[in-house]
């Protein structure tokens, strides 16, 4: 039996604090080197800055996304709306590549984005840096596709998605 070290007790704990703090999630959609669409569920995307426009994403670095945007690839993060639940559990699915892009409304351009999501932010990568088991990848935006979509973003908390209570 292992006896689990210090930091093994608190990486437990971060896990299950971690769990009550409420994120919405978002998909990550590049092409590959071989032009191929490719994208991933995340829930640790934050805006970074206003001047220059850019926000930040943290990317497993085990993941096929991580050696593609290592590259400085151009990438789009999709604000996903409760209407995409199966597209997000498809995206956050290994072995599911060949399906994630037959749901939902993709605009299959030279960067793919989603065309109902309800914010999509075009952006280049600026900037990557390894952290422990992941990569913190700063974008900096180039277009911003807003949509006139009346639909509560999807959120995740504690283990799955939760609805908001949005009242107008």
């Amino acid at each position: 039996m292992k006896i689990p070290t210090l930091n093994d007790v608190i990486a437990d704990a971060m896990k299950k604090g971690m769990r009550q703090w409420a994120s919405g999630v978002s998909v990550i959609s590049t092409r590959d080197d071989q032009g191929q669409p490719q994208a991933m569920t995340v829930s640790s995307l934050t805006s970074v800055s206003d001047n220059p426009a850019s926000l930040l994403v943290c990317i497993n670095e085990t993941t096929r996304m991580a050696s593609i945007l290592k590259k400085g690839q151009i990438f789009c993060a999709n604000l996903l709306t409760q209407e995409h639940e199966t597209l997000s559990n498809l995206c956050a699915s290994p072995g599911k590549q060949d399906e994630r892009f037959e749901e939902g409304r993709w605009h299959l351009a030279a960067t793919p984005r989603l065309a109902d999501a309800s914010a999509v932010f075009e952006c280049e990568v600026d900037s990557v840096v390894p952290y422990g088991t992941h990569f913190v990848v700063i974008g900096k935006i180039n277009q911003v596709y807003l949509n006139d979509v009346d639909a509560s973003p999807l959120c995740y908390w504690n283990g799955g998605y939760q609805s908001l209570n949005l009242s107008k």
